[in-house]
C-alpha cells in the first residue's frame, strides 16, 4: 500500500495552480495583445500620415511618393529627414515638434509600433511628420536619390553576433543605400546606448574613409554634445540614463 506525504500532495497542488495561472496569464496575454495589435493597424489604416505598401509594391517600384514626399505630401520644399527602425515614433514627433521647418518620416516595419507617434502627430495636427511601414532594406525603393537630407538611426538592434552582422543598419552595404537616397551634403545621425554599435560603427566609418563630423561616447556628459542630441529622449532612453548607462552620438557623412 503506497502512503502520500500530505505535504508533498500539497506543495504539488500549489505547484500545479501556479503554473496553471502562468500559462494562463501567458495565453491571457497573448491575446489581448493580438487584438491591440489588430486595432491599431485598423487605426493606422485611417490615418492620413500613415503609409502601408506591399512588399510588391516598392519591389516593383510601384509606390508613388517614391521621389515626390514632399511634392505630394507634405506640400512643401523643406528639409526630408527619415529615422530609420523608428519604433513608437517617439523621436520622429520629438524632431518634428522641435523643428517644424523640416519634415519626417518614421520608418519601421511594426506598423502596430508606431502607431503611437502617428495618433499622437494626428491629435496634435502636426503636418510635418509622416510614417512608412516598411523594411529599411528596401529604402531606396521609397525615395528617390538625393530625396533625403537628413538620416537618424536610433537605438538601433546592435546584432552583436557575428553571424547577424549583415543586420548591422550601419554595415557598408546598408550606407551604401542610404548614399543613394541622400543629398551631396546628408547627414547620418546615430544614437545608441550599445558601445559595442558605436565603436563598430565608427571603426568601419574610418575604416572607409567617410566623414566624421562629431562623435562622443557620453552626450550628455559632455558639454559640447549638439542640443538635437540631447534635448529629445525616448521612453527606454530615459530608462537607460537612471541607470547610468552612457548614451553614444555619431554625426558622418557617406562618402
Amino acid at each position: 500500500m503506497v502512503i502520500f506525504d500530505r505535504e508533498i500532495i500539497l506543495q504539488s497542488k500549489t505547484i500545479f495552480i501556479a503554473v496553471y495561472f502562468l500559462n494562463f496569464t501567458k495565453i491571457l496575454n497573448k491575446v489581448v495583445g493580438s487584438k491591440n495589435k489588430l486595432k491599431r493597424f485598423k487605426e493606422n489604416a485611417t490615418f492620413d500620415n500613415v503609409f502601408q505598401p506591399t512588399r510588391e509594391e516598392v519591389v516593383n517600384d510601384e509606390f508613388p511618393l517614391k521621389g515626390k514626399w514632399n511634392k505630394e505630401f507634405f506640400k512643401n520644399d523643406h528639409p526630408l529627414v527619415l529615422e530609420l527602425g523608428c519604433g513608437k515614433g517617439e523621436y520622429s514627433v520629438g524632431l518634428a515638434n522641435r523643428y517644424p521647418e523640416k519634415n519626417f518620416i518614421g520608418i519601421d516595419i511594426k506598423g502596430a509600433r508606431f502607431w503611437r507617434g502617428a495618433k499622437t502627430a494626428v491629435e496634435n495636427g502636426m503636418h510635418n511628420v509622416a510614417f512608412l511601414r516598411t523594411q529599411i532594406e528596401l529604402i531606396e525603393h521609397c525615395f528617390a536619390e538625393n530625396e533625403v537630407d537628413e538620416i537618424w538611426i536610433t537605438f538601433p538592434d546592435p546584432q552583436i553576433k557575428y553571424k547577424r552582422t549583415k543586420h548591422r543598419m550601419t554595415n557598408s552595404e546598408f550606407l551604401q543605400r542610404y548614399k543613394k537616397i541622400l543629398k551631396k551634403d546628408g547627414v547620418m545621425n546615430l544614437k545608441t546606448d550599445s558601445e559595442f554599435m558605436h565603436g563598430y560603427t565608427l571603426g568601419l566609418l574610418h575604416g572607409e574613409g567617410h566623414e566624421v563630423v562629431y562623435a562622443n561616447h557620453n552626450v550628455y556628459k559632455n558639454e559640447g554634445a549638439p542640443e538635437v542630441v540631447t534635448a529629445i529622449q525616448t521612453f527606454y532612453e530615459s530608462q537607460y540614463l537612471e541607470q547610468n548607462k552612457p548614451i553614444t552620438y555619431i554625426q558622418f557623412k557617406i562618402k
